[in-house]
């Protein structure tokens, strides 16, 4: 998508208008360290950061390090993250990640984008998840399934495929706030900007989006 002067204006506009409605915009997804969160982010494939909530103290307490994780038994692990959904296959993503860990970065969570992508499970998204929220790194922007719907609605992207909207979104809004933007979105398209049934009476960026009142 062309970037236009009015297009970034409004975007920057839609920034503010976000930080002033939701001041405490942060991820979602409970962690005391880089390890939890990666956990935490793949599990959250497919499921909401709620559920995974509830199942990260005790999978937490079972396995503290990527070391005790990576010699979980497969069927205690499946059973600690059923609720999670595809459970079989976050199971392998998992064990495949934590063994990586142990084997290349000594258990520890590496933070850069080419070797965290690098890791079973672990794809653009939860890299950029990890390094911006474990690390403060900004490598990127997160692209989740809200990020998705509301730049498009925002108009701020026409495309679909997560890595066109990332490339969209970080030329229009400063690196400095690629982290904060996109929980931003996030937190918006959880408490108003829902996927059906958008309270654009209620939205605080209704007089900037191309969209309001015509979904």
């Amino acid at each position: 998508m062309a970037v236009t002067s009015p297009t970034r204006a409004r975007t920057a506009a839609i920034t503010a208008a976000l930080k002033r409605a939701i001041p405490d915009a942060r991820c979602a997804l409970d962690h005391r360290n880089a390890y939890q969160l990666l956990v935490a982010t793949i599990l959250s494939a497919q499921c909401t950061d709620q559920r995974v909530n509830l199942v990260t103290p005790a999978l937490f307490r079972a396995f503290p390090t990527a070391r005790d994780l990576a010699r979980a038994a497969p069927a205690r692990l499946e059973g600690l993250i059923r609720s999670t959904g595809f459970f079989r296959s976050k199971t392998r993503s998992l064990l495949g990640c934590a063994r990586t860990l142990v084997d290349r970065h000594g258990g520890r969570v590496p933070f850069n984008m080419e070797d965290l992508v690098a890791l079973p499970g672990v794809g653009r998204k939860t890299a950029n998840v990890v390094l911006g929220t474990a690390f403060g790194i900004t490598a990127g922007l997160v692209v989740d399934t809200h990020v998705i719907r509301i730049a498009n609605r925002l108009g701020l992207t026409k495309a679909a495929d997560p890595v066109k909207i990332e490339q969209d979104l970080m030329a229009l809004v400063p690196k400095r706030d690629w982290i904060v933007f996109a929980h931003l979105l996030t937190h918006h398209g959880r408490r108003t900007c829902f996927a059906r049934n958008p309270e654009c009476a209620a939205c605080p960026v209704r007089t900037l989006c191309p969209s309001a009142g015509r979904i």
